[in-house]
């Protein structure tokens, strides 16, 4: 579904109704993390559906180390052959060198909306369903730029977690940092791992004049998107 001119959102239920993001600047395709199923199909499938094929995608940014996030990336480094970017903090979970940092396995309250993200708060701290490895190309950090995007250091979900803002679409990608599933929150309170850091990094994307706001897990913000990020910073 595209959201924005060249900004198509990917889905699946699996993961946490977790979302990619595919972004097409007219000349190259770009990825923002890859879905959790470990053959790729659907970023596959999405690609295709633009006329477009797998050489096409150069780039692939992973917003942060959680497994909902990885599943189709070894995949799709072998079909496309494109460079692989994350912060540093992160390199190392996503080669399968080292075990996310584990979560509390206290259920978040009230317990009936946040019943559904259960399951992965006890997939990640038990280290259960890994993803398949896969080196990083490159390091990123705040700052940097790639393809059409601006890289965001956003620490608070996890130390390296990372936001991306497309200035000419006045689009952000908040990755794990704003969740709209199963509600509209600042992410979801048992995975992030830094508070302190958390709110800042959000009151920081608040600065933002931005429409959209591509999130990780949920539908995608498509206007009011300043206004929708200032409310999450305020409930942080």
């Amino acid at each position: 579904m595209e959201i924005a001119p060249g900004i198509h959102s990917l889905r699946q239920n699996q993961g946490g109704h977790v979302h990619a993001f595919l972004i097409d600047d007219g000349s190259e395709l770009t990825l923002i993390d890859t879905l959790y199923d470990t053959d790729a199909r659907r970023v596959v499938s999405a690609i295709e559906g633009l006329g477009r094929s797998t050489s096409d995608l150069r780039h692939i940014i992973l917003t942060h180390a959680h497994r909902s996030h990885l599943g189709g990336l070894a995949a799709l480094k072998r079909l496309s052959g494109a460079t692989v970017y994350a912060h540093e903090w992160e390199a190392d979970i996503i080669a399968g060198e080292r075990k996310a940092q584990g979560i509390t396995l206290r259920p978040m309250h009230p317990l009936l909306t946040w019943l559904p993200v259960y399951p992965l708060q006890l997939g990640l701290t038990l280290g259960l369903a890994p993803h398949p490895p896969c080196p990083v190309d490159q390091w990123v950090e705040d700052g940097d730029r790639i393809g059409p995007l601006q890289v965001l250091h956003t620490p608070g979900h996890s130390p390296g977690h990372l936001a991306f803002h497309w200035p000419e679409r006045r689009a952000l990608f908040a990755g794990d940092a704003v969740a709209t599933w199963p509600k509209f929150s600042p992410g979801w309170p048992a995975f992030n791992l830094n508070t302190t850091e958390h709110r800042r990094s959000l009151g920081r994307m608040a600065a933002l004049d931005v429409d959209v706001v591509a999130v990780g897990h949920g539908e995608p913000i498509t206007a009011a998107g300043t206004e929708r990020v200032r409310d999450a910073a305020a409930m942080a």
